[in-house]
C-alpha cells in the first residue's frame, strides 16, 4: 500500500508524434418519400386540380445524431487487478496488475499516439516523459483513452492503425515516473488543440466508475462526462 501511495503521487504522462483522426461521422435519419398525387379518368375543378398537384412537404430531419454505438472493455485483461478512486494532482487511474499483464484497446477505434523509448529523467519536472512506453487511442465514441508505464508496445500498433475493442496494444510495466511499481496509469480525456497536449491527455475525468462497469460486463459510456469537460474548458479538437 506504501508503494502504491508513492506511485499514486508522481504518475504522468508520456511523449510522442502522430496525427489525430476525424471524429466518427453520424448519420442522419433518412426522410420518407413523398407520396405520388392521385390521378382519375375525370379531370377535376381547376381548384382541386391544383391542390392534388402539390406534394406534401417533406418530413423534417431530426436535429439530434445517432449515437455511434461501441463496445466497452476493461483496459486490462488479467484476473488480479486492482485500482483506486483518487489520484494525485489530476483525474486519471493507476490499474495495479503484474508487469507483464496484457493492456487492450479499451473500444474499437484509431491509434494516435505512441511512445516506443523511456525518456524520463527522474527528478526532471513534470512533461510528456513521464508516463515512459505509452498508447494512446481514439475511440469511434469520440473520446480519447491513454495507457502508460508500459514495458512494451505491441508490435504494429502506431499511429494511424485501427484496433477494435479489447485488441492487445502492449503489456503493464514500470517505465516513466513509475516509482519502480508495476501498473498501468490510464486517462480519459477529450482530443484537445492538438495531439501532444499531454496535459489533457493524461487524464481529465475519474474512470474509476467506468472501469467498475467494464470489468463487470457493464458499458457504461464517458462520453457526456467527457463532453460536458470539454465545454467548460474551451477544449478546441
Amino acid at each position: 500500500m506504501t508503494i502504491a501511495a508513492a506511485c499514486l503521487a508522481g504518475c504522468g504522462s508520456a511523449g510522442g508524434s502522430g496525427s489525430p483522426t476525424a471524429t466518427p461521422q453520424f448519420v442522419q435519419p433518412s426522410s420518407p418519400a413523398a407520396t405520388e398525387p392521385q390521378v382519375t379518368e375525370s379531370a377535376p375543378p381547376p381548384a382541386a386540380a391544383a391542390k392534388a398537384a402539390t406534394p406534401p412537404p417533406a418530413a423534417k430531419k431530426s436535429s439530434v445524431p445517432k449515437q455511434t454505438v461501441v463496445k466497452y472493455v476493461f483496459p486490462v485483461d488479467a484476473s488480479n487487478v486492482d485500482f483506486h478512486t483518487t489520484h494525485g494532482k489530476y483525474p486519471a487511474t493507476d490499474l495495479f496488475a503484474d508487469c507483464g499483464e496484457r493492456f487492450v484497446a479499451t473500444t474499437s477505434g484509431v491509434v494516435l499516439e505512441v511512445s516506443l523509448k523511456d525518456a524520463y529523467v527522474k527528478g526532471r519536472p513534470d512533461g510528456p516523459l513521464n508516463g515512459g512506453l505509452s498508447v494512446s487511442l481514439l475511440g469511434d465514441d469520440g473520446v480519447r483513452y491513454y495507457g502508460s508505464h508500459l514495458s512494451e508496445v505491441r508490435a504494429g500498433i502506431e499511429a494511424g492503425v485501427r484496433v477494435e475493442a479489447g485488441q492487445l496494444l502492449g503489456e503493464v510495466g514500470k517505465t516513466g515516473n513509475a516509482n519502480n511499481v508495476c501498473h498501468l496509469h490510464y486517462g480519459i480525456s477529450p482530443l484537445c488543440a492538438e495531439t501532444g497536449d499531454w496535459k489533457v491527455r493524461r487524464g481529465v475525468i475519474w474512470p474509476a466508475k467506468y472501469l467498475k462497469s467494464w470489468r463487470d460486463g457493464g458499458q457504461k459510456s464517458p462520453v457526456s462526462e467527457v463532453a460536458a469537460w470539454e465545454k467548460e474548458n474551451d477544449c478546441n479538437p
